[in-house]
């Protein structure tokens, strides 16, 4: 009986001891990464007790708003050149930068059947509106803009733009038929290895420079175990898992 009671307590001691630990993080989100990054949150809160406060928007926005004082303790960029140009100007941990995912661009229609396998429909013209983002801040929409001339058909094409600020309010003008057809992350269309919704073309990897996406650890962030141990799960298994599954390499 003796044992049994102080088993007891000793479980009610650790999960006391689990909750004093458990911590929020501030995280800013690229936009493309929202639903994986969602998942992953979860998964991290029931595994470690860490809440995720996630923002999700434009890199470049972010960028910004860190060198401005916000409060946010890791970045999860589009790219990896900001996280570079931060570890540069002071505002990143040294030695915290990683690749957690390798982007794939999609050509993506909600009208099923709208885009063919091999993306003949850009060169057809059989459409008013071509969502992008904004190639000059947005690594998917310079992607796309790369693919275009990489099928001689930018300058066909040009005049039939609508650009969103970022990949989310890209992927909105689409999905609302704002515009019939748009580049997109794949990750917004798929969910368990699958294209859950419309029709698409994935994009060649060849036609357009391999989008790798940074995590890096923020100077707010520096030596919080809860920031640590983000950055660390993001690396395991099954946040990798969660990564792939939403169309991503690693």
């Amino acid at each position: 009986m003796k044992s049994i009671v102080t088993l007891s307590i000793a479980v009610a001691l650790c999960a006391a001891a689990h909750t004093v630990r458990a911590d929020e993080i501030q995280v800013a989100v690229a936009a493309n990464f929202t639903a994986p990054m969602k998942a992953i949150a979860a998964a991290f809160k029931k595994d470690t007790g860490h809440q995720v406060q996630a923002a999700y928007g434009a890199t470049g926005k972010f960028y910004a708003q860190i060198k401005n004082g916000a409060p946010f303790e890791a970045l999860l960029s589009a790219d990896d050149a900001t996280p570079i140009k931060l570890l540069e100007e002071g505002a990143a941990v040294a030695g915290t930068a990683f690749t957690y995912a390798v982007g794939t661009l999609v050509l993506w229609s909600a009208k099923p059947g709208f885009v063919d396998a091999k993306g003949d429909v850009l060169g057809k013209g059989d459409f008013r509106k071509l969502a992008i983002a904004n190639p000059k801040v947005a690594p998917y929409g310079a992607a796309a803009v790369q693919t275009l001339t990489k099928l001689d058909l930018l300058e066909k094409v040009e005049p039939k733009f609508v650009t969103g600020e970022n990949i989310a309010q890209t992927f909105q003008f689409v999905g609302t038929g704002n515009a019939e057809l748009g580049f997109v992350a794949l990750s917004q269309v798929m969910e368990n290895g699958k294209i859950t919704k419309g029709s698409a073309w994935v994009v060649p990897g060849e036609f357009y420079t391999p989008i790798r996406q940074d995590a890096v650890m923020l100077e707010k962030g520096k030596d919080k175990p809860a920031v640590i141990a983000l950055l660390a799960y993001l690396k395991g298994e099954q946040a990798r898992a969660i990564i792939r599954a939403f169309g991503y390499e690693i």
